[in-house]
């Protein structure tokens, strides 16, 4: 197929436009259709990472003289600066982690939901994990039980840890 402007290059870009229940086509070569207004074929992202924590960071960094200090914190291992960090949107290094613990935790939980992960999970360790997940919920349902004043939940849901820390103690002993 030919391009429909200029008649000469194989169309590469087809294009279909659905207006008001009205089909159009547009079949162009590479180079008309990067000429053409409506279209942009740069690639350019338009959302970068460092631009997304920076905006992030600087809501919570404005203003105070907290946030003063915080920003000057410095990694001991690469020399970072929460400053630069939040700048570049890049940690340095696995150091950074914990020199700028104060300051990441509250833009993961903001970013993610939560500061713990808890994405996949190897196939061949995924039992004892799972186990460990189920034993942790429970624990915080116990939390939350005795915080209600449910005592027999509560009573429950402790004989349930009880019985599962015994079989988590009994596979490890095989």
């Amino acid at each position: 197929m030919i391009c429909q402007e200029c008649g000469q290059e194989t169309a590469t870009v087809h294009i279909t436009k659905i207006v008001n229940g009205r089909k159009s086509e547009l079949h162009l070569c590479r180079r008309c259709a990067q000429a053409h207004d409506e279209l942009d074929f740069s690639f350019e992202p338009q959302f970068s990472l460092h631009n997304l924590l920076g905006s992030l960071l600087g809501e919570s960094m404005r203003g105070s003289r907290e946030a003063l200090r915080r920003s000057k914190v410095q990694c001991p291992s690469c020399a970072l600066t929460f400053a630069q960090f939040s700048q570049i949107g890049r940690l340095g290094c696995s150091g950074c982690f914990q020199a700028f613990d104060e300051q990441l935790t509250p833009l993961l939980r903001r970013i993610h939901g939560s500061s713990r992960h808890t994405g996949k999970v190897p196939r061949r360790s995924q039992g004892a994990i799972r186990f460990a997940r189920e034993l942790e919920k429970l624990r915080e349902d116990l939390k939350l039980a005795v915080q209600k004043e449910e005592f027999e939940k509560a009573a429950e849901l402790r004989d349930r840890i009880k019985a599962m820390e015994k079989e988590m103690k009994e596979g490890e002993q095989r």
